[in-house]
């Protein structure tokens, strides 16, 4: 029976003397889009991408990269898989100086759950911000609350509207505790 509390998956940045990885890179050394890996879906393998690490320093199993892409190691991989966690994509990439395996966890469901009423503070994108395209969508959401009715039986899946944030199911937060993955921090949403 799915759980009907869930939590903003986040990297912990308060772990000290940690790594941190920097935008992904192709094999000719451009800088990926990155902002496909929040659209909700599935995307073809493009190659290697490579992830820079600076400062390096402790390893995570977990980590947000500097534009917020989830990178995960084979442990959480093989977490998900044995939870039955469905919505997701796995595509491989190499984090420099490291063995890995690493993925970037792709998030395939997207979910029009955030409750403004119960949120610090939402703004939404107006014709006056000369952006057409985002008219109705997020501007800011702070203190995200969102509505547990309209999640159904998702395990991981991002708001619609305020797609940079990851939100987990108290199943799968525990699933990931139980078995000590690192680098992750948990909010209530």
């Amino acid at each position: 029976m799915p759980t009907n509390r869930y939590f903003r998956l986040t990297d912990d940045m308060r772990i000290r003397q940690r790594w941190h990885l920097r935008a992904p890179r192709n094999e000719q050394g451009l800088e990926v889009h990155h902002w496909q890996f929040f659209e909700g879906r599935r995307l073809e393998q493009q190659g290697t991408i490579r992830f820079p690490v600076r400062p390096t320093g402790q390893v995570l199993d977990f980590t947000l990269d500097s534009f917020a892409t989830p990178v995960v190691h084979e442990r959480v991989v093989d977490l998900f898989q044995h939870q039955r966690i469905q919505d997701v994509q796995f595509i491989p990439v190499q984090v420099e100086g490291h063995e890995g395996p690493y993925f970037i966890l792709n998030t395939l469901r997207t979910i029009r759950c955030i409750d403004d009423a119960r949120s610090k503070e939402v703004r939404y994108f107006t014709p006056e911000d000369e952006q057409p395209e985002r008219v109705g969508e997020y501007r800011l959401v702070v203190g995200m609350r969102i509505d547990p009715t309209q999640v159904g039986d998702a395990h991981i899946f991002r708001p619609w509207g305020w797609n940079v944030a990851l939100i987990v199911s108290e199943d799968l937060k525990d699933a990931m505790d139980a078995v000590g993955i690192t680098g992750t921090k948990f909010e209530p949403v």
